[in-house]
């Protein structure tokens, strides 16, 4: 006798639907700065985020971006290998490595973020009027409730 299963719309379970959406959308934007520029979406991430926050550090990515700490690591030595970065010790917390850009790593971003801006637009344009919606409906999923 075969075990039934309780009822259960896969499709329509937004953790699911809201995963399965961003990978696609990552891997999308992620095929242009590749192709373009060489660096994997890991790279991608530690760049905004060296570039864009007030507290780069590879503990700081690793929370913010959802990648593991090795991962982080990895990408920020590929990048400081490259040029694009330089990793320093915390002059307070010995165990805490600080980021930042070089002049490359800046000149990097100025040609990455066009392409993050178009892909954006090209999102914008794509969702329409309900574009809006959509940003309330994420800032309050967001949100953490205790």
């Amino acid at each position: 006798m075969a075990d039934t299963l309780p009822d259960f719309d896969l499709e329509q379970y937004l953790p699911y639907r809201m995963t399965v959406i961003a990978a696609q959308l990552s891997a999308d934007l992620a095929a242009q700065y590749k192709s373009r520029f060489g660096i994997s979406m890991p790279e991608w991430r530690v760049l905004l985020n060296v570039g864009y926050s007030t507290t780069p550090s590879v503990r700081d990515i690793e929370k913010r971006v959802s990648l593991e700490k090795s991962k982080v690591s990895r990408a920020a030595s590929r990048l400081e290998a490259k040029g694009y970065l330089v990793k320093t010790v915390d002059a307070r917390d010995k165990r805490l490595l600080k980021l930042s850009l070089t002049a490359a790593g800046v000149h990097l971003l100025h040609q990455l973020i066009p392409i993050a801006q178009a892909f954006q637009t090209d999102l914008d344009t794509r969702l329409g009027e309900s574009c809006g919606a959509l940003h309330k409906a994420l800032d309050r999923l967001s949100e953490r409730t205790p």
